[in-house]
């Protein structure tokens, strides 16, 4: 069973239609046969603390003529304690993680790349609603279905996203291979390279939100959920970032010193 919120932005583009997952956090053979198999045009791969070359280079193996796989960041600004999740799409230099909510923001617009809001308001991970009014001329589209997020998660999201004047998207967020296929946007555009898409959610071209309901998608909520409890533990936080030599760590080597002025370790 398949549910649909229609939302109309801008004028639609001439030349068809593209169907996106716009965010997955894995990449293997799995993930590309259940894109396929749902009718996916492209996928959106940011996988947590990860640099933007390795994206890249994971992103090309599993890219094809038949699925664009689209690379980009979701970027943990702020603390461990108040994280702030950002996507970025388009980017062309790395930015770390761990730099406050208003550099990340500044940088992204510096490179041109679409910001995206995944679930809003969700637990502490995520831009508030006085976020996203304050920043509501850089955030290019508010994610208003998460497979994680509970009913009331999402009503309160699409709620955030009318009231603001803010395009829509979803996508499956799958940290499991299994997630993928249960959401995704109908973009009326064609999409057939990064740019396509950058310049597609930019503009706001409109678009559908399309999400399954039933035992699926409660499955689905169930095993995600899950999966998040692991994914914040104490011991796991610890061991990624505050060494301090993590890949993402704004004072990294990597980063050559641009981010230790907004750097929250």
């Amino acid at each position: 069973m398949h549910n649909s919120t229609v939302s109309k932005w801008g004028v639609v583009s001439a030349g068809g239609v593209s169907r996106v997952d716009c965010h997955v956090k894995v990449l293997d053979d799995t993930v590309v046969a259940r894109a396929r198999r749902a009718g996916f045009d492209a996928i959106v791969y940011a996988p947590h603390f990860t640099r933007l070359p390795e994206i890249r280079r994971r992103a090309a193996v599993y890219s094809s003529d038949d699925l664009l796989v689209v690379p980009a960041r979701e970027v943990f600004t702020g603390s461990w304690h108040d994280r702030k999740h950002v996507l970025a799409i388009g980017l062309d230099e790395p930015v770390p993680d761990f730099i406050s909510l208003d550099a990340a923001l500044t940088e992204f617009e510096r490179q041109n790349a679409a910001v995206l809001a995944p679930h809003p308001e969700f637990a502490t991970v995520s831009l508030t609603a006085a976020d996203l009014k304050r920043y509501a001329e850089t955030i290019d589209a508010v994610d208003i279905f998460n497979p994680k997020h509970l009913r009331s998660h999402n009503r309160r999201a699409r709620n955030l996203a009318s009231e603001l004047g803010l395009a829509p998207f979803t996508s499956s967020y799958a940290h499991l291979p299994r997630s993928v296929g249960i959401a995704h946007t109908e973009f009326d555009a064609e999409i057939e390279t990064e740019a396509d898409l950058v310049a597609t959610l930019t503009d706001g071209v409109s678009r559908r939100v399309v999400h399954r309901n039933g035992l699926e998608r409660v499955r689905t909520t169930a095993r995600e959920l899950a999966h998040l409890i692991y994914e914040n533990t104490w011991k796991k936080a610890d061991r990624l970032f505050l060494s301090g030599i993590e890949p993402t760590h704004p004072r990294h080597i990597a980063y050559d010193g641009r981010f230790d002025d907004v750097s929250v370790y």
